[in-house]
């Protein structure tokens, strides 16, 4: 057996709905997977702009970057290679811009919008709803300035940290 390691990034596509947030969610291997989109990042890439390219490719919808949500690490199997892999997965925030989950690539089987909530449930890995966890304590700590409290990336608490762009 053979030894690697792998990079990837995915991203958490979000978007207002109901007077919270929805995300979307992927489905794999017959549909008995739910995650989020990830991918490995190319030589020379940056892992955000690998972020944004993977969410684009898996789920069809193009979305925008707001804040780093951290990394997870895990190690796989592949037995096609007779390879463990260490694969460590940089996360972000990205806000939806447009598109369609119609567009989503022939790697993924189907594109959902779920409530955060629903979401939490329902994501396969551990890692994942870990990421996702991070993901919606950042938005109800930035709720839209619809109900005063700020907006997801607006200036504001003075903590010293780079703040996010606007929704």
């Amino acid at each position: 057996m053979k030894y690697g390691k792998q990079v990837s990034s995915g991203g958490v596509l979000f978007r207002p709905a109901d007077g919270g947030y929805e995300v979307a969610v992927i489905r794999l291997k017959g549909g008995t997977v739910h995650a989020l989109p990830k991918g490995l990042v190319e030589e020379g890439e940056d892992p955000r702009d690998t972020a944004v390219r993977e969410v684009r490719e898996e789920t069809g919808m193009e979305g925008e970057p707001v804040a780093p949500l951290g990394y997870i690490r895990y190690y796989y199997y592949s037995p096609e290679e007779d390879t463990r892999y260490f694969k460590l997965v940089h996360f972000y925030l990205l806000r939806y811009r447009g598109g369609s989950e119609e567009g989503h690539d022939w790697e993924v089987e189907g594109v959902e919008w779920m409530p955060l909530d629903r979401a939490l449930k329902t994501l396969s890995y551990k890692g994942e709803r870990e990421i996702l966890q991070k993901a919606a304590a950042f938005l109800e700590g930035n709720r839209s300035e619809e109900d005063g409290r700020g907006a997801p990336g607006s200036r504001g608490g003075g903590k010293g940290k780079e703040t996010p762009s606007r929704p």
